[in-house]
């Protein structure tokens, strides 16, 4: 293997079941770890090799094929500063505390490359960033959802990010949110503890499952009901990705305007999940005091909450 490449794979087929099976689809159950268009870029990329020929992803296995997967390494690449205006709630020389608008992606990834969150703290930051998450992330101690709007705690140094990271993997650090849901809660509160990992069936999607999964932990509480729809304030006690979406939809209350794991018709007006991280509390790792932010609801819920209150 060559520095070019991050890993690499062989299969030998000595399964008749797996006969007749398309590549692509061979390759991602395999790799669980990679999504199929990551495999179809492979793929594409000629970086998956069928008896030292390359095939298409239609190419259908056969018994005694060996197959070689070589998956490059990451793409390193610099990111530009962004003059974006930030509503930043709280800053001192170690850490700051902003407000996401919703629409807004945190960190650079395959398609969002410029005006995120990071882009905007390079520009108002400069070099005074955690880089523990490598260039990628700077200063990201934890994130929430392109679609999410509401509160996050962003590290200038590395001796901060630490002590948050602590924190949160301690589960002292403080994450409430607030979101309207369909449907009426059976209980005023309560406690969802499910095992949440990566959707066997979507790769792209999160799921509760018990195997090749982590603890999550939300509490819940109802703060208003109104006839086809519940306003409620989550705590998250963990931080699995998509956590409280995912719970919410998995005990039959999706959270109103998500187009991923809500109904099939969406309330388009919210432009996204009815989401706001409302509240953080923390220690601050150098200072020693605990320090606690409370956001506004932005708009877009103000709205909804409204149009619940008059016409629902």
């Amino acid at each position: 293997m060559t520095s070019e490449f991050e890993k690499k794979y062989l299969f030998e087929i000595d399964d008749i079941n797996l006969k007749n099976m398309r590549l692509d689809k061979f390759i991602s159950l395999e790799l669980k770890d990679l999504s199929r268009s990551r495999v179809v870029d492979l793929i594409k990329n000629n970086n998956i090799i069928v008896n030292n020929k390359i095939q298409p992803k239609s190419y259908k296995v056969n018994l005694g094929d060996k197959i070689e997967v070589f998956v490059p390494r990451p793409r390193e690449y610099s990111l530009e500063p962004e003059n974006i205006l930030l509503d930043i709630i709280y800053e001192d020389e170690d850490l700051l505390v902003v407000n996401k608008p919703k629409n807004m992606v945190v960190h650079p990834a395959s398609g969002n490359y410029k005006s995120t969150l990071v882009n905007a703290l390079l520009y108002h930051c400069k070099d005074n960033l955690s880089g523990i998450n490598g260039v990628a992330r700077p200063g990201i101690v934890h994130r929430i959802d392109k679609n999410t709007s509401g509160l996050l705690i962003v590290a200038k140094n590395d001796r901060a990010h630490l002590g948050l990271s602590d924190q949160i993997k301690n589960h002292s650090f403080k994450r409430i949110y607030h979101s309207v849901v369909y449907g009426i809660l059976k209980n005023n509160n309560g406690i969802i503890n499910l095992p949440i990992g990566r959707s066997d069936l979507d790769r792209k999607k999160m799921s509760v499952k018990y195997q090749n999964s982590k603890e999550a932990i939300t509490k819940y509480k109802i703060i208003k009901k109104f006839d086809k729809f519940s306003y409620i304030e989550l705590e998250l006690k963990t931080g699995r990705t998509h956590q409280i979406r995912v719970h919410m939809a998995h005990i039959g209350h999706p959270v109103a305007g998500d187009d991923v794991y809500g109904p099939k018709k969406v309330i388009s007006e919210l432009g996204g999940q009815c989401l706001h991280a409302k509240k953080i509390g923390f220690i601050h790792p150098i200072k020693n005091i605990y320090m606690e932010f409370d956001s506004e609801l932005p708009d877009y819920f103000k709205n909804f909450l409204f149009k619940l209150e008059n016409f629902d």
